[in-house]
């Protein structure tokens, strides 16, 4: 999927036939070092999930901001078709695809507004390129929770609206600084059409939508791009189930909470 990824945002658009609906653009920058930032609430395994992907043992404890510094790793990525080619070929040298994983620090209700120390962590999610977002859903009394109970649903919604809430202020921010200038035609239709495409995306965020999940056209994309917005970045979605529900296939708060 990493490598689908990488190469879908490599694709050249294509302008749609006649009577054909334009197909969505994708957001994101072309890459060949792609990075991604796990994050999510305090405790609900994001080291722990950085130390399986990296082999290595970054401290994983009981109590909210055990990592305050990020973590990064960068990780060999299994392929056989590479190993075929090696083995084939047998270079000097083997390069294998890396990907680079930053553990991210929790976030908690309030991170957009500085509380936990989100502004910090906040602004280490804006240098990745995706997001593992994982979400709790087991139970345990050793593991404590900074909401005090388990709820997938909120736990995920908690961080979107943080995210969103970054983006609504820094796209606030730059309607506030440009709209004079825009206004006395300072920087002449290119400007212009760049504070238009901010106002439209401030108007998405504040319907309570992410960037992603609306339909821009390449003009519009390219300059969301250059904006680094938190919400634009693609979003996988990681559950820590128990190992009980894991074997019986079946977890009640994903049955439950299914519909995020």
């Amino acid at each position: 999927l990493i490598f689908i990824f990488i190469y879908r945002y490599k694709i050249k658009q294509k302008m749609p036939k006649k009577g054909e609906a334009p197909k969505k653009i994708l957001l994101g920058r072309s890459t060949n070092n792609l990075k991604m930032g796990i994050v999510g609430l305090p405790n609900v395994g994001k080291s722990s999930l950085f130390n399986i992907l990296s082999k290595l043992q970054v401290a994983a404890e009981n109590f909210p901001f055990c990592t305050i510094d990020p973590n990064v790793a960068k990780i060999n990525v299994p392929d056989k078709r590479f190993n075929y080619l090696v083995g084939l070929y047998k270079p000097k040298s083997v390069v294998p695809a890396q990907l680079s994983v930053t553990d991210i620090a929790g976030l908690v209700r309030g991170a957009a507004e500085g509380a936990g120390l989100g502004n910090a962590f906040l602004s280490h999610i804006s240098a990745v390129d995706g997001i593992f977002h994982v979400c709790r859903a087991f139970d345990s009394k050793k593991v404590t929770h900074v909401e005090e109970s388990v709820d997938p649903t909120r736990d995920l919604l908690i961080i979107h609206d943080e995210l969103r809430l970054k983006d609504i202020e820094a796209v606030k921010k730059y309607v506030e600084a440009n709209a004079k200038n825009v206004a006395r035609g300072i920087g002449g239709k290119e400007k212009k059409f760049e504070f238009e495409v901010m106002q439209k995306v401030l108007e998405h965020l504040e319907a309570g939508k992410d960037v992603r999940s609306g339909v821009w056209d390449a003009k519009e994309v390219e300059i969301i791009n250059n904006q680094y917005f938190l919400t634009a970045k693609p979003m996988v979605y990681l559950a820590n189930v128990s190992t009980k529900s894991f074997i019986a296939k079946g977890n009640k708060y994903l049955e439950k909470n299914c519909r995020v």
